[in-house]
């Protein structure tokens, strides 16, 4: 087992991974940037070195700062958390030639599945379903017209090299297919450095559904269930539950055997997520895989019992999985707290947090890293916590996140508080009537001082 683990990551899921460690007898290193340098998993680390100053490609994006951190303080292997390098193959190869063990996908596995267009031809020879469009990247316009004819309008144009929603355009008929083309290669190329398209049929009436994989070094995968993240804006996700109340026991059981296959077709070691687009007639289709952990995994954590992270360090250490897949026992949801302005097109609130009072009580999880008097810097993604609630059905883990966000208290930034106390009185939310199309439609109330 590892005796120091150095975390190339920060903020709540840097602390999330801290409490694993300790609670493992393993010793942490915490690196930050000069804006985090309060920030609480430098605090709970058992050591802390700064990286470099505020911006990303300054400090959690500098790989050689990175690896320095971990030699001068003898770490013995490397979580990158999400985001920042964690589907990164350079660093993942990098940490292999330094010594470090990379708690996550190979490099050769994160260029397999990072990449979409090649990750799809991979589904397809493994069996698992797919969306109808190109078979790879399309090599020009002229392709692309021929293509999107076969596959039939509507389509969508991704980045291959794409991510939250960068480089995506959905084209309804032939003559707007042109600027579509030009405008998302251009966005791809601002974006990623790389301006490779590919095509998929676009499913309507969309949920975006994943599964919960983990596999081990001799091959060997399981699933633990669902997570359902259909509601979304501009393809980043708000919340999310499990189990999905579009969830059937067939649905399930095809979709687990599904990602377990994808798994195992390309020896996959570490926690991954294999994400599906499924039709209203519950026809479902491989969209892509993260090769790490995600955002919202507590929420799988809840249901099943189960430390995510905890399985990521064994599997990282070689101990072999069981080989058991999970079924939800209980039902939770997650609402991501995001330093946001909800009531002005969810413009960025950066600043110090004046005040904080978090919520509690049976069933109710805050995953965050911030604190009255902390400064949320403007240099970094939005989101500052997670609540999460469990319980026994859907209709009172939606009754308990309402009584747990009317408790939560934030005073100096605006929030998105605000926007999920009203998802959870919101009809289509609370019957799980819901598709990726619901933001479209979603008009937040005047806040309560305006009225």
């Amino acid at each position: 087992m590892f005796k120091k683990i150095l975390i190339a990551n920060r903020g709540e899921i840097a602390l999330r991974i801290i409490r694993t460690c300790r609670e493992m007898g393993i010793k942490t290193v915490a690196v930050y940037s000069k804006a985090d340098e309060e920030s609480l998993h430098v605090r709970f680390a058992d050591e802390a070195v700064c990286i470099g100053p505020a911006p990303s490609n300054e400090s959690y994006l500098k790989i050689s700062n990175i690896i320095a951190a971990a030699e001068i303080t003898n770490a013995d292997a490397i979580h990158p958390g999400y985001g920042f390098l964690s589907e990164n193959s350079k660093f993942s190869k990098i940490c292999e030639e330094h010594g470090f063990k990379f708690i996550g996908a190979s490099p050769d596995m994160i260029d397999r599945m990072g990449n979409k267009a090649r990750a799809k031809a991979t589904m397809r020879e493994a069996g698992v379903p797919c969306v109808p469009g190109s078979e790879g990247v399309i090599p020009d316009f002229k392709a692309c017209k021929k293509i999107a004819k076969e596959t039939g309008y509507p389509v969508m144009l991704k980045a291959s090299a794409g991510g939250g929603g960068k480089g995506m355009r959905a084209v309804w008929k032939e003559e707007d297919l042109q600027d579509a083309w030009e405008s998302a290669r251009q966005e791809s190329k601002a974006a990623f450095g790389n301006d490779d398209m590919y095509m998929e049929k676009l499913i309507e009436e969309p949920r975006h559904i994943e599964i919960q994989i983990v596999g081990d070094s001799n091959g060997k995968a399981c699933h633990l269930s669902e997570r359902d993240c259909s509601i979304q804006r501009r393809h980043q996700k708000l919340t999310e539950e499990t189990p999905s109340p579009f969830m059937t026991k067939k649905l399930r059981d095809d979709m687990g055997k599904a990602a377990v296959k994808a798994a195992e077709f390309i020896k996959y070691e570490g926690a991954g997520t294999v994400e599906f687009l499924v039709d209203k007639h519950r026809k479902f289709y491989f969209m892509e895989m993260n090769t790490r952990i995600q955002v919202e995994h507590p929420i799988t954590e809840q249901v099943v019992d189960y430390d995510l992270i905890r399985e990521q360090i064994l599997v990282a250490a070689g101990v072999s999985i069981s080989g058991k897949n999970y079924l939800p026992k209980l039902h939770a949801i997650e609402c991501r707290i995001n330093a946001e302005d909800p009531y002005n097109n969810f413009r960025p609130s950066p600043g110090r947090i004046e005040v904080l009072h978090a919520p509690g009580g049976h069933g109710v999880r805050l995953d965050t890293h911030v604190y009255a008097g902390y400064i949320i810097p403007p240099n970094y993604d939005s989101m500052i916590a997670k609540l999460i609630t469990t319980a026994q059905t859907r209709e009172e883990a939606i009754s308990k996140m309402k009584r747990a966000l009317d408790e939560f208290v934030i005073e100096g930034v605006k929030t998105t508080i605000p926007f999920h106390r009203q998802l959870m009185d919101d009809p289509a939310y609370v019957s799980g009537n819901y598709t990726t199309a619901f933001m479209d439609t979603f008009v937040m109330n005047e806040p309560e001082e305006e009225k």
